[in-house]
């Protein structure tokens, strides 16, 4: 299979979308950051010096997925209608679970924009969180579901 983003030369190309069809498309991404039981439990209760972590992250996640193609080079800018970025506290693992979903209609898909939301609400996660703990780890981002376009719907194996 050849990469659509490198042209007959080698050269990293922009794909020219412009003769795809417009469909629904949506993708679901998710990650995690692992820190002490301590640190989730201020999390959880905003108790934090830097204020509601989980607001912050949510809308840094949000405003990621809008500049994807200002962060990743060959991205196209996508004029996203909805993006929502969620929280599971998951205290027996000691994380939190950030899940993104981006939509749009349009000519391609959205899963770096939900990928994008998820880095960058867990790097807000570890900002606002990293002066009482500096040894967190975000670790598990990866695309779970996508929709639309020429491909379907696909889903991610289970972990």
């Amino acid at each position: 299979m050849a990469f659509s983003h490198l042209d007959s030369q080698g050269n990293a190309n922009m794909v020219d979308v412009s003769a795809k069809q417009d469909t629904q498309r949506t993708a679901i991404a998710e990650g995690f950051v692992y820190m002490q039981p301590e640190t989730l439990a201020q999390v959880q209760q905003q108790s934090l010096a830097k204020g509601d972590v989980l607001s912050v992250a949510r809308i840094a996640g949000i405003q990621a997925a809008k500049k994807c193609s200002d962060l990743i080079p060959l991205c196209h800018p996508l004029a996203l209608t909805k993006v929502g970025v969620d929280f599971e506290i998951q205290a027996e693992q000691n994380r939190i679970r950030i899940e993104a979903m981006c939509r749009l209609t349009g000519k391609t898909g959205v899963e770096m924009e939900a990928l994008t939301a998820v880095s960058v609400a867990a790097l807000t996660v570890f900002d606002m969180c990293k002066a009482l703990e500096p040894a967190m780890r975000i670790d598990g981002i990866r695309v779970l579901d996508k929709q639309g376009g020429k491909h379907g719907h696909w889903q991610a194996q289970q972990a």
